[in-house]
């Protein structure tokens, strides 16, 4: 028996009875990144929270997956709404011009002031009392080795914490220095931090996701063909698309090198099956894409950057073969949208951030409807295994 199932909005797609010998186990909870598509996480965990659900030991996020779990171990439903829906859509946190112009980077201290003020006041000393013993952590990547790391969250260093993992390269400016180590985005080496959840024991990891097309492209992970160098696609292409469209026709200067790299991305690109087991609606472009957007801020294709495009690659590939085949002794459900989510990485529409929370909702209950009736099922079958049966006898 298969030992992986989906849950989404509208459907499940999981072997009940194979579940069922794992919810006894340690339970992980594990959120990935996206941006503003975390809105569907956001309400995933709101559907948790009003259904006073919570059966999980550890907790993993990267990025705006870290953001929504603080929200939901804090016990505070509809923060992640909120900061995705108001603050991440507010000028302060990102304006194109003033990016193109290199006046301002993507606001992630803004916003994290912002939320841990009134209004909104994320409640950290609750965030410690719910997590007790338990234990969450935030994907970040070191800024040297490029090998992902695990910082605690909700601790006298959640701050920093929450900006490391969220420092995407080339959307914000510099590392975050932590205990004397640099760090960035936890979207580079670990998208998913699925592998960490089972290295730390947890049996029942429940991975929730923020893009839906490439779970059914398994066979597009075991293919050889060559695959282009992607990054960060959803933010910086629609960064590039609205400058386009305002300032009309822009005339670029590119040289032979940038020319050769456009045409064998596009070639990439004519397979879409192909692009989306790649991307995955991660942070990710095209590297047609790259060249002209660093052309556009000055900005120089390094050996640094080409690094971090190997090293996610890499890791986001074997995330995926863990996902699809995890081993044997654990049990992986993930929850994620039926079809793609509206909402971009990044500049999207707050109608489409609204109908991809409730996205969330509808799978956020769905999920803890089949928790409920498979743990159910298993104590009514313990409390059956232990009645004794009366003896039967001859009555002559």
């Amino acid at each position: 028996m298969k030992n992986c199932g989906v849950v989404t909005n509208l459907t499940k797609s999981l072997d009940l009875q194979q579940f069922s010998q794992y919810v006894s186990g340690k339970h992980a909870l594990v959120a990935q990144g996206g941006g503003q598509r975390s809105i569907f996480t956001a309400g995933v965990l709101d559907a948790f929270l009003i259904s006073n659900f919570d059966p999980f030991h550890e907790f993993y996020g990267t990025s705006a997956g870290a953001l929504n779990l603080c929200a939901y171990i804090c016990r505070q439903k509809g923060l992640g709404h909120s900061f995705l829906t108001e603050l991440t859509t507010d000028p302060r946190f990102f304006n194109l011009f003033h990016y193109i112009r290199r006046k301002q980077y993507l606001g992630i201290e803004w916003a994290l002031d912002t939320i841990s003020s009134h209004p909104y006041k994320l409640d950290i000393d609750m965030g410690r009392l719910v997590l007790g013993e338990r234990k969450a952590f935030a994907a970040v990547t070191h800024a040297t080795t490029l090998h992902d790391h695990y910082l605690p969250m909700l601790q006298d260093d959640w701050y920093k914490v929450m900006v490391a993992t969220c420092a995407i390269p080339r959307l914000y400016p510099k590392e975050v220095m932590i205990g004397g180590e640099g760090y960035v985005d936890g979207g580079v080496s670990a998208a998913i931090p699925v592998q960490q959840a089972w290295r730390n024991e947890a049996r029942c990891i429940v991975v929730i996701r923020t893009e839906g097309a490439d779970l059914d492209s398994e066979s597009d992970l075991l293919t050889d063909q060559p695959r282009d160098v992607v990054w960060y696609r959803e933010s910086l292409n629609s960064i590039q698309e609205q400058w386009q469209e305002k300032v009309g026709r822009w005339k670029l200067d590119w040289n032979v090198f940038f020319q050769q790299q456009v045409e064998k991305s596009k070639q990439q690109k004519l397979d879409h099956r192909h692009l989306e087991s790649i991307n995955g609606g991660r942070w990710l472009f095209g590297a047609d894409d790259i060249y002209r957007l660093s052309h556009l801020i000055g900005d120089k294709f390094d050996s640094g950057l080409t690094d971090m495009l190997m090293a996610h690659y890499q890791t986001y590939s074997l995330t995926q073969d863990f996902l699809h085949h995890p081993p044997d002794d654990c049990f992986i459900v993930q929850i994620k949208p039926d079809s793609p989510l509206k909402s971009n990485s990044l500049m999207s529409n707050k109608d489409d951030l609204l109908h991809d929370y409730q996205l969330g909702l509808d799978a956020g209950y769905q999920f803890v409807d089949t928790h409920v009736e498979v743990t159910s099922d298993n104590e009514i079958n313990r409390a059956l295994s232990g009645i004794q049966l009366p003896c039967s006898f001859d009555e002559s």
